[in-house]
């Protein structure tokens, strides 16, 4: 079998409806490239892998990776590009709203215009946004603004998953990319920087063909983790703003619980204390299961497991903690900054022990 020339990353989650119709579409469009679609799945419980790898066992340029206890699109998408061995990549969506039509012209453009990345967007002449809602419209454009703004970037359209490059620069630049989050284009640009040669290809945005959007308000979390990452040279982790946001609702429950126990032991701050922070605990991890390390997200013993480490590496903290609440409710009896700044006091510590330990995340 001949190599291909060009390969295909489609990341999905709960897209089986829309695969047949993509490879028809990538059939079409592709004539006289030798080209594979490479279908990265994140185990989608209806079903996508088994119906990708019913259309692979009659067409072999259609390939299926299967990633179990692995979530995210970006994630998705450098597995996929590292798995290929053609010279050129591209990534698109499943759900048929990007323009697999002008996937030649990208490729044309590669070989002979000394491009690196030619990135596909929706907001230069000849491109069209027109199929969004007014408020995802809005949204986009927001996100473009703050883009422009803070990392600086020239790509048009950042919020695009719509590109194609060269498959030995994305070799290079792969190390240094995040796993986490939506917006791989945004990421490999800014890490890219002036070294990396980008192009845009116009092209009209469609509407979905089957399925559900999975735009949230989580994946608008996600871009601002990345935003601040950009931002700091990748000093801070992506992840970090999650972990930011549950810590803080972690103090909300720990000033809570905190009052609570208080009322049932007036007399007992520290053991109120002792209960507070190990309230706040539990919420921490199962939030930051759920959301932070959502991609690497335990289950069964690995769950039971992982909070007991967690608990373990958060009582170095949480021993200052009450010990530092517990000597400023004594100097000065207002029980919520006492309890405040002991919650505070373990925050770093439990971030980048977590990270390491418990969720084993780069």
């Amino acid at each position: 079998m001949q190599s291909a020339e060009l390969s295909i990353v489609v990341p999905t989650y709960k897209e089986r409806g829309n695969v047949a119709e993509l490879v028809r579409r990538l059939d079409a469009a592709l004539t006289g490239i030798s080209w594979e679609a490479i279908f990265v799945d994140d185990n989608s419980p209806d079903g996508t892998s088994e119906a990708v790898k019913d259309i692979a066992a009659g067409d072999r340029r259609v390939r299926c990776l299967r990633r179990v206890g692995r979530r995210g699109l970006a994630g998705a998408c450098i597995e996929g590009m590292l798995s290929s061995a053609s010279p050129f990549v591209a990534v698109m969506d499943a759900d048929l709203q990007h323009d697999e039509k002008v996937l030649p012209q990208m490729l044309a453009r590669l070989k002979t215009g000394g491009a690196d990345l030619v990135a596909g967007t929706r907001y230069v002449e000849g491109g069209s946004a027109d199929s969004f809602s007014g408020s995802r419209s809005a949204i986009s454009r927001l996100a473009t603004k703050l883009t422009h703004r803070l990392v600086g970037t020239n790509l048009s359209d950042p919020m695009s998953g719509f590109f194609m490059m060269r498959r030995d620069r994305l070799e290079e630049l792969a190390p240094r990319l995040s796993p986490v989050g939506f917006k791989i284009l945004l990421d490999i640009a800014a890490t890219g920087g002036e070294r990396l040669a980008i192009a845009e290809q116009p092209y009209v945005f469609g509407t979905r063909f089957d399925g559900e959007s999975k735009f949230n308000a989580q994946i608008g979390v996600e871009f601002l983790g990345l935003l601040l990452a950009k931002m700091t040279g990748d000093l801070v982790d992506p992840r970090f703003l999650f972990f930011a946001i549950v810590g803080t609702l972690g103090l909300v429950v720990h000033l809570i619980a905190l009052r609570l126990s208080l009322i049932f032991l007036p007399d007992a701050f520290r053991a109120a204390q002792i209960i507070a922070t190990l309230v706040a605990m539990t919420s921490n991890f199962l939030l930051n299961n759920e959301l932070t390390y959502r991609d690497r997200r335990l289950k069964g013993v690995a769950m039971l497991r992982g909070f007991v480490l967690f608990c373990l590496i958060g009582s170095v903290g949480a021993l200052t903690n009450v010990d530092l609440a517990s000597w400023l409710y004594t100097e000065r009896q207002v029980w919520w900054v006492a309890g405040a700044a002991g919650a505070l006091m373990g925050a770093l510590w439990n971030y980048a022990m977590s990270t390491l330990f418990v969720w084993r995340a780069r």
